[in-house]
């Protein structure tokens, strides 16, 4: 029987376990990718090994999140991960020059080759035929140093496209049909393949947009193949060379198939604060409207900008609305001044802001109080946007430029002007300026880390006791993310190299007395749990969500399901991750319950099932999936732990 896209690149990266889904496979990985919210305890954990130099094929290190220099904390890190880059070398991308993911495809990305990345949409990699996948920063930094990749063999969905997509429709209406079908856990340990006729209407970053908010389904990862298209965008990089056709065979099957008619979709839009909650543009039309933001890694393709300038030509954005362009990579941003397309935008109103992830990660732009706000951002979490309640919707950058020029919520097809032609830039721009090659040898190893003062070192973590007595400190309910448990943006990024000062953050959003009640707790010699509903953990890959409640006394979690890589986390880091068997029994425990596991070592290493009290009250049922690896990990105290143990 033949493969499709995603076996072949698995297969041809296989290093232990079966490609049978469910079971633990280890892969060896090609590239790695680190952002700066995330690097700077990569490059801590690479320091912590002993790490000489990075052994895979490319590394590159972005610094495209924490971009606003109000004091010396993030111009302290900048520096420190520009001197880490130069010590371990890997590729380094200074601040202002873009988004980590597209500015990887455009320089870095190559058809056939592994990626993991310590940024949850490094997935968008899959638009050029990799298997690009998020992970934790350990992670990511075990594969720097030469480790395999260890993860749960994904099912494979094959999306078959047909049709052709209808003027107003574009790639983010795409990805927001696969939402509204599927929701933000449809894609928990799958990887969605995209295949059919239906290619041929999508350019490399149409699948960008696709293949980046497959994150937001939870998937494991997003494959387009490697086709003339491919080849066509690498062409226009100077990157021929790197090209490898790669596509499924004639037979190839899949363990989950949809189909999609491009042809039938309509402008939609994703309500706040979940990237699933899609309805169609024309059902939420002329409700008012603060903000319109086109940009991101989400959609951050030239054609993406160029539409929104064609439509506001010799036009003005509404006084009402403030229009904001964020430019994705510093070669678009000059492409679209060569073009005369900027002065387009600039004209109408548009605020144009730096290359860089901005508001994405609520690092400025925050919108007004009670104020809707269109975004073409991957997310709308609660209070992502840095206002804590926040009104954030999901949408194309037709739509959101749209609602801006009429001041209100709008569907793009109601406009009275044609649907503008976008063509390619007649240049493309391929500048490296601020790209700094890694260093020779001999020249790395004389390099020394620049250490601010924000800097801490990373807290040494205690191996899993025997017998567990745990107070449940924080009960939350389904689809908790990242994002509420340890926030980002302006107020608590500069912090990401300090565990301590971040801590202070965690849970923020759900219950500001927690990180205070558990710190009290911890300092009295005791540790915690914590109890979740349904996809906890989902969004963001930052490790800072499990090893800041590690740090102040966390110890386990119960819920009825996890997202992918913040499961991963919490094991990476000594915290016990175990799940309900009966989801009623989650409406048995309350917070501040006792949870009592005697011998919980043996437990786990003798099977799945384990059986728990609530002090005072009743017994529980709970399940685990660790693999023999990941109990040793746990037992070790968390990987780095295990890791200087090997």
């Amino acid at each position: 029987m033949g493969m499709n896209v995603t076996q072949k690149l698995i297969k041809s990266h296989l290093i232990n376990g079966e490609m049978v889904a469910g079971e633990e496979i280890a892969l060896k990985i090609d590239q790695t990718l680190c952002q700066d919210a995330t690097g700077t305890l990569v490059m801590l954990e690479l320091e912590a090994m002993g790490l000489d130099r990075v052994k895979t094929e490319l590394s590159a290190q972005y610094v495209d999140h924490n971009l606003i220099q109000e004091d010396y904390k993030n111009a302290d890190d900048h520096l420190f991960l520009q001197s880490a880059a130069q010590r371990f070398g890997v590729w380094f991308s200074r601040p202002g020059n873009g988004v980590s993911h597209p500015l990887h495809m455009e320089f870095f990305g190559r058809p056939g080759k592994t990626m993991i990345g310590s940024d949850s949409h490094t997935c968008a990699g899959g638009a050029m035929g990799m298997l690009a996948i998020g992970a934790g920063g350990l992670e990511v930094a075990m594969a720097m140093a030469g480790e395999p990749f260890h993860v749960t063999m994904p099912k494979i969905l094959g999306i078959k496209l047909v049709g052709k997509l209808p003027e107003w429709v574009s790639a983010k209406d795409i990805i927001l049909e696969m939402l509204r079908r599927r929701g933000v856990k449809g894609g928990v340990n799958c990887v969605f393949e995209y295949y059919g006729p239906g290619l041929l209407e999508l350019s490399i970053w149409d699948r960008h947009v696709i293949a980046n908010m497959g994150a937001e389904l939870g998937a494991t990862g997003t494959v387009f193949p490697s086709d003339k298209e491919t080849l066509r965008f690498l062409k226009q990089t100077d990157r021929e060379k790197d090209w490898a056709e790669l596509v499924a065979d004639q037979d190839a099957k899949y363990d989950l198939e949809d189909t999609l008619d491009l042809s039938s979709l309509v402008p939609l839009i994703a309500l706040p604060s979940s990237p699933g909650n899609v309805v169609s543009v024309s059902d939420v039309k002329d409700r008012d409207l603060s903000q319109a933001y086109i940009g991101s890694s989400a959609n951050p393709g030239y054609r993406d900008f160029a539409v929104s300038a064609l439509m506001v030509k010799d036009k003005q954005i509404s006084p009402l609305v403030s229009y904001d362009i964020n430019p994705a990579s510093r070669n678009i941003l000059e492409e679209l001044s060569d073009e005369g397309l900027l002065s387009l935008l600039v004209h109408a109103g548009a605020r144009i802001h730096q290359a860089g992830c901005n508001g994405c990660i609520g690092m400025g732009q925050a919108p007004a109080t009670g104020r809707n706000s269109l975004r073409t951002v991957p997310r709308n979490f609660p209070g992502r946007s840095g206002t804590k309640e926040d009104s954030v919707y999901l949408c194309s950058p037709e739509t959101a430029t749209a609602s801006a020029l009429m001041g209100k919520i709008t569907d793009p097809r109601d406009l009275n002007f044609a649907y503008p032609k976008v063509h390619e830039p007649k240049k493309k721009v391929v500048n490296k300026i601020m790209m700094q090659s890694p260093l020779a040898l001999d020249e790395a190893s004389k390099v020394k880390l620049v250490k601010g003062p924000n800097i801490a070192s990373l807290p040494e973590l205690k191996p899993l006791p025997k017998d567990l007595e745990l107070k449940v400190l924080l009960k939350v309910g389904d689809n908790i993310s990242t994002d509420e448990i340890l926030p980002a943006g302006a107020r608590v990024l500069p912090f990401r190299s300090n565990i301590p000062k971040i801590s202070q953050f965690a849970f923020d959003i759900v219950d500001d007395t927690y990180s205070k009640r558990a710190k009290e707790w911890r300092d009295q010699g005791h540790q915690h749990a914590i109890v979740g509903g349904e996809n906890y953990g989902q969004g963001s890959s930052r490790e800072h969500a499990a090893l800041a409640p590690r740090y102040l006394g966390l110890q386990l979690v119960v819920v009825k399901s996890f997202a992918r890589i913040h499961w991963e986390n919490l094991v990476n880091f000594g915290v016990l991750p175990l799940t309900f068997v009966t989801s009623d029994d989650y409406d048995r425990i309350q917070q501040g319950d006792v949870i009592v596991i005697h011998d919980v070592i043996n437990a786990i290493k003798k099977g799945k099932e384990l059986t728990a009290s609530i002090q005072g009250k009743e017994e529980i049922r709970l399940q685990h999936r660790l693999s023999k690896r990941q109990i040793e990990i746990l037992l070790a105290g968390g990987l780095i732990n295990w890791m200087k143990k090997r």
